[in-house]
C-alpha cells in the first residue's frame, strides 16, 4: 500500500469531519464512493477537527469557496489550465482573485498525470469536468504550450473517470486552427463501458460541449468590455466551424448589462435589437442552448477598478435605489427583483419568442450531468 494511502476504516473516519458546507457531496453515497472521494479530495493525515476539500494539483474541486447548500456544484472538477487571462475583460469575476497577468503553470502536465493516477487508484466515481472557470483555456498561450490539448488528451485516456467535459472560451476559432476538432469529437460520446453511457445515450446528452461567450453584437461594445478578446466575427467563424464538425456548442450571452447606457456617458453594451440578433444567430448555428447571467461589478485584486466599471457601479446604485446593490463574493450585484425587471425579463422574452432553450449560468452549471 502506498505510504499516503490510509486503510478503508481510517478513510471512512474522515467523512464525519468534513465541513458541513461540503458534506452533501458525501451524503447518500455508498461507503466505497465515500472512501474514494475522501481519498482524492481530503487531507489524509490532517489533525484538524474539520476538513475541507483540498487538491494542490490540477484536477480540483469545482468551487472550493461555496457551500453546497447555496451553490450545489457537487462532485465535479475544474482544471484551470493557465493562471490569469490575456483577454482582460473588464467585468470578469475572476479579476477579484486571479493574477492580472496570463501565465503558464509549472509542471502542469506532470501534475495532471499524477491526478489521473489518483483518480484511477482511488476508483473515484465519474463526474463532470470544466475547463476553465478562472481562465480561458483557448487564450494565446495555448498556441505555444498546449496545456488544454494535453488535459483533454488525458481526460480521453481516462474517460471513465469523467462524465460531461465542458470548455468555456471566447476563442473557439483557435481550437479549429490548432486542429483540435477530432479530439473534441472523440469526447462527445461516452465509451460503451462507461458507467453513464446508457443514461447519456437514452437521453441524447452530449458528453462534451464547448460554451462560447459572445455577449455583444456591436464591435464597439466588444472593444470596450472585452478589450483583449477576439473580435465578434472571429468567434462566430469559430462557432460555425465547430458546428460543421459536429461539435455541440452552447452560446453564452453572458453577462447581461443594463440598457440605455449611452444616455449616461457609457458605451452601449446591448440594445434589445443586439440581444435579438445574438439569439437569432445562436439558433441559426444550432446552439444547444443559451446561457446568461447579469453583470457583476468586480473589485479587482490588488488594483483599481476600471473607470467604465466604476461608472457602471453608479448605474447599479441608481437602478437599485432606494435599496443598494448587493455586495457578495468580491462583487456588487443588482437586487434580484431589479435584475429581473431591468435586465433578465426582456432577454428571456426574446429567447422564448425564438424558441431557444435558455439557462441561467448557475442553473446551467448545476444541471451539467
Amino acid at each position: 500500500m502506498p505510504r499516503d494511502l490510509i486503510n478503508d476504516e481510517e478513510t471512512l473516519a474522515l467523512v464525519p469531519k468534513v465541513h458541513p458546507k461540503f458534506k452533501p457531496v458525501w451524503d447518500h453515497r455508498s461507503p466505497e464512493e465515500q472512501i474514494a472521494l475522501a481519498r482524492y479530495f481530503l487531507p489524509h493525515r490532517s489533525s484538524k477537527a474539520v476538513l475541507e476539500p483540498t487538491r494542490p494539483r490540477g484536477i480540483k474541486w469545482y468551487c472550493p469557496f461555496a457551500s453546497q447548500d447555496e451553490f450545489p456544484s457537487g462532485h465535479r472538477y475544474c482544471i484551470n489550465v493557465y493562471t490569469g487571462c490575456a483577454h482582460g475583460c473588464i467585468y470578469c469575476y475572476a479579476a477579484g482573485y486571479q493574477a492580472d497577468k496570463a501565465d503558464t503553470k509549472k509542471d502542469f502536465e506532470r501534475l495532471i498525470d499524477k491526478d489521473m493516477v489518483d483518480l484511477e487508484r482511488f476508483d473515484v466515481p465519474a463526474a463532470p469536468v470544466h475547463l476553465s472557470n478562472s481562465t480561458d483555456p483557448l487564450q494565446p498561450l495555448e498556441e505555444s504550450f498546449g496545456h488544454t490539448r494535453y488535459a483533454l488528451e488525458q481526460i480521453l485516456a481516462h474517460r471513465n473517470r469523467f462524465t460531461t467535459v465542458v470548455i468555456l472560451t471566447k476563442n473557439p476559432l483557435l481550437a479549429v486552427q490548432l486542429g483540435y476538432a477530432d479530439l473534441l469529437n472523440d469526447l462527445v460520446r461516452l465509451p460503451s463501458d462507461h458507467p453513464m453511457h446508457d443514461k447519456f445515450d437514452e437521453q441524447g446528452l452530449p458528453a462534451f460541449i464547448i460554451e462560447v461567450s459572445v455577449a455583444f453584437w456591436q464591435e464597439s461594445a466588444r472593444s470596450v468590455y472585452d478589450p483583449g478578446a477576439p473580435p465578434i466575427k472571429e468567434r462566430i467563424e469559430g462557432i460555425r466551424a465547430l458546428r460543421e464538425a459536429g461539435i455541440p456548442v452552447a452560446w453564452r450571452i453572458d453577462p447581461l448589462f443594463p440598457r440605455s447606457l449611452d444616455d449616461l456617458g457609457l458605451t452601449e453594451a446591448q440594445t434589445l435589437d443586439d440581444l435579438e440578433n445574438l439569439v437569432v444567430l445562436a439558433k441559426d448555428v444550432g446552439a444547444n442552448h443559451v446561457i446568461y447571467s447579469p453583470a457583476k461589478i468586480v473589485q479587482p485584486r490588488r488594483r483599481k477598478m476600471n473607470p467604465t466599471m466604476k461608472a457602471m457601479k453608479a448605474v447599479y446604485q441608481a437602478l437599485a435605489a432606494p435599496d443598494k446593490p448587493v455586495f457578495r463574493g468580491g462583487s456588487w450585484r443588482l437586487p434580484g427583483h431589479v435584475a429581473d425587471a431591468e435586465i433578465i425579463g426582456p432577454f428571456l422574452e426574446i429567447c422564448e419568442r425564438h424558441g431557444l432553450p435558455v439557462k441561467c449560468c448557475k442553473g446551467n452549471l448545476i444541471g451539467t450531468p
